[in-house]
């Protein structure tokens, strides 16, 4: 066992933990299923407790009263009698704490009506220690759930958690509560302890890249620094009919979080720039007698949606060899961005080999506007190309991006032997069946409010994308795994026109976090596409029967619950055996 995936196998059931950041993946196999299999139940031991709590499902055989009476979208059904009918399930501990968190997962079988009995069961323990490699690297995910049942569940689908516009931002009063922490999940917690750490130590200076900035916040802690912060914000514009909009804008929440900071830090310590099209970095670099020691970085922007509502992420290196090369990024822009372009930051990957020894993986930055994209995307390419067992990604405006090497390879992707998932904000045009006729990838939808139940209505999350990561993960189950992420798009236009970065890490405990928050993500949005699917159906008997677990077929007369998952070369016999050995 590792610290981040431990594996076992008993009488033809096989199961497997993999650490996610703040989350665990479990998957299970079984060579030879029983006629009366019916699933997997699941039971978790926190670090500190001596007994273990079983998973709920939200779905069960059958009910005593009518599914909208029996079932009202809460997980109300123990996993030892209504068991999960899928070879793989992501489990959020409440409060991960340092420590070996222990599951049990037992196979479930119905061999009479009505009649669940326990099977085979493994027990199995993995760290979900939060900080990903102490004394280098953290990684954090927002949470993207507010568009969800435990949104609905929890906050009953409050839709004044964020401003109506971005530009009302900096002057919206926040909710009371713990409503943001929950909605900005790790992420949050990484942001929030990066700016206070520098606003409370009067040693730290602060150099920030920013592009949307309108979370009150995030600005009243910046203005703190003083003038120990100097700060790059986008000043992009768009002109659509005569009205003038965008960061450049005198009423965007950009200008005027400037224009305080302005007082704060001094005039001359806050610029404002578009490189040729935008100022697209998300960062924070800490530093001490002039020397940086510290970055955050990552897709997310410094904004309600940003960290309230989409999904993102947040790295924070602490390495002053990382955070140097930001720190001189920021330098050149900071005096005179028109030249990045021409100079030597924006030819060529800078590598950093690291010590896995010691838990420090190998890194490679790139930072543009650069004179041509291949620079920074042929290296993407050549990675989604060579890829052996899996790539799983994220790509926020992909059915935006008409050429270059990352949409070739994407497209080349979806037709080979591999398994593969893919999530953007919007599907455009791009294919979504793989050849085996399985969806390869999703864009984001919710539950509309004919939604059936036991699946409340949920709140779409207001105007604007719902998914803005960008990352690349491929062969996370491989000593070859490696993660492409950043605060870039992806696309040739952004690396010739942006202030960007992308960064490179060759890490199988990095790319297993990645690799979960892309299944989490694709399961969360295809289920909500089967769901809305379900919706149409205007039977009602379907509809019940969509809402209930699948039974045997010797008593219900229907195809098993797992028969598809062990069709040959399928896409879904792929998922099984890649995520359970």
């Amino acid at each position: 066992m590792s610290d981040f995936e431990s594996h076992g196998s008993k009488d033809g059931f096989s199961m497997k933990l993999w650490r996610g950041e703040r989350m665990c993946l479990l998957g299970f196999d079984v060579t030879d299923p029983e006629p009366d299999f019916v699933g997997f139940a699941i039971e978790c031991k926190n670090p500190t407790s001596s007994r273990f709590v079983p998973l709920r499902n939200r779905l069960a055989f059958s009910y005593d009263t009518s599914v909208e009476t029996a079932v009202n979208g809460a997980r109300r059904f123990e996993s030892r009698h209504a068991p999960f009918q899928k070879f793989r399930w992501i489990h959020f501990p409440k409060d991960p704490q340092p420590g070996l968190y222990t599951y049990r997962g037992t196979k479930m079988h119905m061999p009479q009506d009505g009649r669940v009995l326990p099977g085979t069961s493994l027990e199995l323990q993995v760290s979900l220690d939060p900080i990903t490699y102490s004394n280098f690297l953290d990684v954090g995910f927002t949470r993207n759930f507010a568009s969800s049942q435990a949104y609905a569940e929890r906050f009953k689908n409050r839709t004044d958690v964020i401003p109506r516009l971005a530009d009302e931002g900096l002057g919206f009063t926040k909710l009371t509560g713990d409503i943001y922490d929950w909605l900005g999940f790790e992420a949050f917690d990484l942001i929030f302890e990066f700016l206070k750490e520098a606003a409370e130590d009067p040693a730290i200076e602060l150099d920030v890249f920013a592009f949307d900035l309108n979370e009150p916040d995030i600005v009243a802690l910046l203005e703190k620094m003083g003038p120990r912060l100097r700060v790059i914000i986008d000043d992009s514009k768009v002109k659509k009919k005569g009205i003038l909009s965008g960061h450049g804008a005198a009423h965007s929440a950009e200008s005027m979080a400037a224009e305080r900071l302005k007082l704060s830090a001094g005039a001359d310590h806050v610029r404002r720039t578009h490189f040729s099209s935008l100022q697209h970095h998300k960062v924070f670099i800490a530093k001490r007698s002039g020397v940086p020691f510290k970055v955050l970085t990552g897709s997310t922007n410094f904004s309600f949606r940003g960290l309230y509502i989409q999904a993102n992420n947040v790295l924070v290196f602490r390495s002053q060899d990382v955070a140097a090369l930001f720190g001189k990024v920021f330098d050149l822009a900071f005096r005179k961005p028109s030249t990045f372009k021409r100079s030597e930051f924006s030819a060529d990957w800078f590598p950093l080999e690291g010590n896995p020894a010691e838990g420090i993986p190998p890194v490679r930055l790139c930072f543009s506007p650069h004179r041509g994209s291949d620079v920074s995307l042929i290296p993407v390419r050549d990675a989604i190309d060579g890829a052996e067992s899996s790539v799983l990604y994220s790509v926020a405006f992909l059915s935006q991006i008409k050429s270059g090497p990352t949409k070739a390879a994407l497209d080349r992707l979806i037709n080979r032997p591999l398994f593969s998932y893919g999530i953007s904000n919007t599907r455009g045009k791009l294919r979504v069946q793989k050849p085996d006729g399985s969806t390869g990838l999703v864009d984001f939808a919710y539950l509309a409010d004919k939604s059936p139940q036991p699946f409340r209505a949920e709140w779409s999350g207001g105007s604007g994308i719902n998914v803005h990561h960008k990352f690349v993960v491929t062969d996370f189950n491989l000593p070859t795994a490696k993660v492409f992420t950043g605060s870039s798009n992806l696309a040739p236009g952004g690396e010739e026109g942006n202030g960007d970065h992308l960064i490179m890490i060759q890490d199988r405990k990095v790319a297993i976090g990645f690799a979960i928050e892309a299944l989490r993500i694709f399961d969360h949005l295809h289920f909500r596409t089967r769901m809305k699917e379900a919706a149409n159906v205007r039977s009602e008997a379907r509809k019940v029967e969509k809402l209930t677990l699948r039974k045997p077929t010797a008593i219900s007369g229907a195809e098993a619950w797992f028969e598809r998952y062990y069709e040959p070369d399928s896409q879904r016999e792929r998922d099984r055996l890649l995520f359970s050995r």
